[in-house]
């Protein structure tokens, strides 16, 4: 990993209450003022306030615009900012189409609910930036495919925002596991428990005047205003969300498959539901997803929203299962095992980074936002360049088809179906159709 500089100060994230502690070593060269890199923002509410602290955070970057349309956000975002030494005075826009038009923007951060990510981050492509696009990068399968096809046209960076995938040890963990650590692996147990209260049932009412709800709906198909989505229970809303799996499974999926090796499966199935509450969560509390891969690997999910029992001790991780042993990731650290349960190598984190709360902010945003202007700057490798972030993201994806649908869903191993089916893609508001 390249050294960064040190930065420890906390935060108060606005009405997130949310206390940061970032740590990195200085950085071994001296960056130019010709090396600037300019960025507009999209979503200044929870994850967007970590990435707007990690870009601050960053040499030599610059937030330019940040867009809402949550008018309420803009000042607040502000106040994030200047409590972390931030000199920007950011110019404040609604419509990310017209942030985007501004040539002085090198780079777009995209943290806006699900819906909104891959039909941004096309257009951000299409306007000569370079993307951090929050997880999911897609609604569903068929936006995961265009924003990647998106990347390849325009060929400007995407990096996806699991950012795990830039923890120390955790790389560390996943090099001595592709050496052989623990033998041959064949066994990804990814998990996620939290204590996620009830939602109530949605009641139409007027629009607030601090929202812009044609804006906020975008791509998706209009619907009434409701009281209980905006800003954080869209989540678990088909019209806007993508479900617990997608929200935070991603993150653990994705190490599974990063250790296993694997890319598309060949087989994924799903049961589970809407257990703990009755009220107007759409999606599921209680999920249980498996992934095949050939005849040989299999990663499963277990997502408990609203059960906050721990498994190995930890409200989430990733457990990878070899011939000769196991090994425990998370984001704030990974212990190789022996079969017999006795510790062989503990690899710790400097810094923490949360895990179940609603930003799931700390040291990561920082280190995965480095990689990212390093790609840009230098040239260095994306930690989750889009297309294989996207192969995760799928997982999550078909998880829920399987799930809503009732069947087991079989693909051909390289990223398609074996037979037509629903949920691949949505149906858009028309002229809001993302096109490559």
């Amino acid at each position: 990993m390249e050294s960064r500089r040190t930065f420890i100060k906390k935060s108060a994230l606005g009405t997130a209450g949310l206390s940061l502690a970032f740590s990195a070593s200085s950085y071994n060269r001296i960056i130019g003022a010709n090396d600037r890199i300019n960025f507009g923002v999209a979503g200044l509410h929870g994850r967007g306030k970590a990435l707007g602290v990690a870009i601050s955070d960053s040499p030599n970057t610059a937030i330019r615009y940040i867009c809402d349309v949550d008018k309420r956000q803009f000042a607040d975002y502000k106040g994030v900012l200047a409590s972390v030494g931030s000199k920007d005075k950011p110019k404040e826009i609604e419509d990310f189409r017209e942030m985007i038009k501004n040539k002085d923007i090198d780079a777009v951060a995209i943290a806006t609910p699900d819906h909104q990510h891959a039909p941004m981050a096309i257009m951000a492509l299409e306007a000569g930036k370079n993307v951090y696009v929050e997880k999911p990068c897609g609604y569903d399968c068929r936006e995961g495919e265009l924003i990647v096809e998106a990347q390849k046209k325009y060929k400007h960076l995407v990096q996806m925002g699991n950012q795990q995938r830039s923890a120390p040890t955790s790389i560390e963990c996943i090099s001595d596991i592709h050496s052989g650590a623990i033998g041959d692996v064949y066994y990804g147990k990814a998990w996620y428990a939290n204590a996620r209260g009830p939602i109530g049932k949605a009641k139409k009412v007027p629009t607030p005047d601090w929202l812009n709800w044609e804006l906020w709906q975008g791509p998706a198909p209009r619907q009434d205003f409701e009281d209980i989505w905006v800003h954080y229970n869209w989540h678990w809303n088909w019209n806007w969300g993508t479900g617990e799996i997608n929200n935070n499974g991603t993150h653990e999926l994705d190490i599974c498959r990063w250790a296993l090796g694997v890319e598309y499966p060949t087989k994924a199935s799903s049961s589970g539901g809407r257990y703990h509450f009755h009220d107007d969560w759409q999606f599921y509390d209680t999920q249980i997803a498996n992934f095949e891969f050939g005849e040989d690997k299999m990663i499963s999910w277990e997502g408990k929203s609203c059960n906050p029992s721990k498994l190995y001790g930890l409200d989430r991780g990733a457990a990878i299962y070899g011939k000769d042993g196991y090994a425990i990731l998370t984001r704030n650290g990974s212990t190789l095992y022996s079969n017999d349960g006795k510790e062989m190598k503990v690899m710790k984190e400097e810094k923490t980074s949360a895990t179940t709360n609603t930003v799931g902010a700390g040291a990561l945003d920082v280190y995965h936002m480095t990689n990212f202007l390093n790609g840009i700057r230098k040239g260095e490798t994306l930690n989750s360049p889009i297309e294989d972030g996207a192969k995760s993201n799928m997982l999550c994806h078909l998880g829920n088809m399987s799930q809503k649908l009732g069947k087991v869903i079989h693909l051909d191993g390289k990223g398609k179906l074996k037979e037509a089916m629903q949920m691949w893609g949505r149906t858009y508001e028309p002229g809001w159709e993302p096109k490559v």
